[in-house]
C-alpha cells in the first residue's frame, strides 16, 4: 500500500502510544483532542489531495526506490522538475490550509540523509546509505510521516556541544552497544510531531573530532520507549477548548503544532543509525538540510499569502473601501512580495544539480536568498493586511456576544459594514487575518518565517560563503580595465 487515505491515516495515528503532556498532564488521546486536531486536520489533507485526481500529479510520484506511486511527501527528488513540483506543492497546501502542514521537515531531511549518508559511506566504508535507503523504502510503501528533527536547546550559544556545562543541552550518544546506541537530549520547535509516525533526528551544527558523541544521526517511531513530548503554547490557543467554537477561531478546521521532544536514554538499533561519530559530515548534513528547508519556504508561506491577500481584500470590501486606489495599491504590494518569495523558490529549484548519491539538490544560494526574503516579506504583508482589515480586527467582540440573545443586535447593528453582506460574516473574515497574522497560525506564519530553518543570520552566513565576491571582483577589474600593481 503506497498511498493511504485520509481517514487510513488518521486511524494509523490512533494505534500510536504516544506520550504528549499539555498544560501539566499527559493527553490520553491526541488525535481528538480540540486543540491539537486543527494540527491533524492539516497533515490529513496531505493525503486527501493525493487522492483526488486534479492534484495528482503534485501530489504524488513514482519512487526511485520501490518504482510505486508513493505521496510527493516521502519523494527523493530525481530531477530539478521534482524540486519545481515540491514547491508548487507546498503552495497548494498552504492554499488548502492557511496553516503549516507539517510534512516538509521529514521530507527535507529525508533527501538531506539521502546524499549525505553516500558520501559517509565512500569515505568511511560505512552502511548508512543502504540503511537509509530499506528505512525509506519503509516510509514510502506505508505512506508515513515523519518528523525531522535538528535543533537542539543549544544551552550556552558561545559553546560547543562537548563544553556545554550540562552534555544534554545537545543529543548525544551515552552508550554505544553491539546491537545499537542509547541517545540522550532534546529536541525543540518541533513541527508536527504529535501527528507523526516516525522521527529523523539530524545534528544542529558543524562538529568538531571532540564532538564525537553529539554527531548522530537516525530514526525511530514517534512512541519509542523515552520519548515524550511536550505541547508548545499559541497565540490565543485555548480558543479551541471553548465549547461550540467558530468564528472566534479565525481557521477552524486547520492548525499547526510546535513540541519540545524529550529523548531520555532511547535505544536506536543498527540499521535505522545514518550517522554515528563521523563529525566530518555533520555541517553537511546541516547545510543541505538547510538548503531544501530554505527552498520550502518559497512555497508554504507563499500558499498562506494567498489566503492572507484574499482575506485582506475581502476585508475592504466588507468595510466598503475596496475600490479606493490606496487599498489596490496595498494590494498590489502585498501580491508583488508574495510572488517574490515564489520567484525565490522556483528560482533555486530549477538551478538544482544532482548530487554523488543521485538525487537533486537545490542552488543553495538562491535557496539561502529565498529564506532570507521570507524573514522580512511576510511581515510586510502582514502588516498590509492589518492595515486594510481596520483596528476592529482586535477589538470585536466575541461570537458567543454576538449571538447573545440581548446583546447580539447591538452587535449586529453597529457593526455592519456595506450592505449585502452580515455582519458575522465581516467578523469571520477579521478573525482568519488575526488568525495569521497574530494568533495561532501566527507561528507558522510570522515567527517561523524568521527563524524556521535557521535565523536571519544563518542565511547571511551561507549567502557570504556562497556568493563568491572575489570572482565579481575580478569581473570588474576585467570591464574597468584594472591592472594588478606590481609589490613596491
Amino acid at each position: 500500500m503506497a498511498l493511504k487515505t485520509k481517514e487510513q491515516y488518521i486511524e494509523s495515528l490512533r494505534k500510536l502510544n504516544l506520550k504528549v503532556y499539555m498544560f501539566g498532564e499527559l493527553i490520553e488521546n491526541p488525535v481528538d483532542h480540540p486543540m491539537i486536531r486543527p494540527s491533524l486536520n492539516s497533515v490529513a489533507m496531505t493525503y486527501e489531495l493525493a487522492k483526488q485526481p486534479e492534484h495528482e500529479e503534485l501530489m504524488t510520484s513514482t519512487s526511485n526506490l520501490n518504482g510505486e506511486q508513493i505521496n510527493r511527501f516521502t519523494h527523493i527528488h530525481q530531477s530539478t522538475d521534482d524540486l519545481r513540483k515540491k514547491v508548487k506543492m507546498q503552495r497548494l497546501m498552504g492554499q488548502k490550509t492557511a496553516a503549516c502542514f507539517q510534512r516538509c521537515v521529514g521530507l527535507d531531511a529525508a533527501n538531506a540523509v539521502y546524499s549525505t549518508t553516500y558520501e559517509i559511506d565512500k569515505a568511511y566504508g560505512t552502511n548508512y546509505h543502504e540503511n537509509f535507503k530499506k528505512y525509506w523504502d519503509y516510509i514510502q510503501k506505508e505512506d508515513l510521516v515523519v518528523d525531522g528533527a535538528m535543533t537542539d536547546p543549544k544551552g550556552d550559544r558561545g559553546l560547543s556541544p562537548s563544553q556545554q556545562a550540562d552534555p544534554d543541552l545537545y543529543l548525544r550518544v551515552v552508550e554505544r552497544r553491539p546491537d545499537g546506541i542509547v541517545v540522550r537530549g532534546a529536541k525543540a520547535h518541533q513541527t508536527g510531531m504529535v501527528n507523526s509516525h516516525e522521527v529523523i533526528v539530524m545534528p544542529t551544527i558543524s562538529m568538531r573530532p571532540e564532538d564525537k558523541d553529539w554527531a548522530v544521526s537516525f530514526a525511530v517511531p514517534t512512541d519509542t520507549d523515552g520519548i515524550f513530548m511536550i505541547y508548545g503554547r499559541q497565540s490565543c490557543d485555548t480558543r479551541k477548548l471553548e465549547e461550540g467554537a467558530d468564528i472566534d477561531l479565525g481557521n477552524k478546521n486547520f492548525g499547526g503544532h510546535e513540541t519540545l521532544v524529550i529523548f531520555d536514554d532511547v535505544f536506536v538499533p543498527n540499521d535505522r543509525i545514518f550517522l554515528n561519530g563521523e563529525t566530518d559530515f555533520a555541517g553537511m548534513l546541516v547545510e543541505r538540510f538547510a538548503g531544501y528547508h530554505r527552498q520550502s519556504y518559497g512555497g508554504c508561506k507563499v500558499g498562506v499569502g494567498d489566503v492572507l491577500i484574499g482575506a485582506a481584500a475581502l476585508a475592504a470590501d466588507y468595510n466598503g473601501a475596496g475600490k479606493a486606489s490606496h487599498v489596490k495599491d496595498k494590494l498590489i504590494e502585498m501580491t508583488h512580495l508574495n510572488e517574490t518569495l515564489y520567484c525565490c523558490g522556483m528560482a533555486c529549484s530549477s538551478e538544482g544539480c544532482p548530487t554523488a548519491s543521485g538525487n537533486y539538490q537545490i542552488d543553495l544560494l538562491l535557496a539561502n536568498v529565498c529564506k532570507q526574503n521570507v524573514t522580512r516579506y511576510p511581515y510586510e504583508i502582514a502588516r498590509l493586511a492589518e492595515d486594510l482589515a481596520g483596528g476592529l480586527m482586535v477589538t470585536m467582540p466575541s461570537e458567543k456576544d454576538l449571538k447573545d440573545p440581548k446583546i447580539g443586535p447591538y452587535i449586529e447593528k453597529y457593526l455592519k459594514g456595506v450592505d449585502g453582506v452580515s455582519t458575522e460574516n465581516r467578523m469571520r473574515v477579521l478573525r482568519l487575518i488575526e488568525n495569521i497574522t497574530l494568533g495561532t497560525a501566527a507561528v507558522g506564519y510570522r515567527t517561523e518565517s524568521m527563524h524556521g530553518a535557521g535565523s536571519p543570520q544563518a542565511q547571511r552566513i551561507m549567502i557570504s560563503r556562497q556568493g563568491n565576491i572575489s570572482a565579481k571582483k575580478e569581473l570588474a577589474k576585467e570591464i574597468a580595465g584594472i591592472k594588478e600593481e606590481q609589490n613596491k
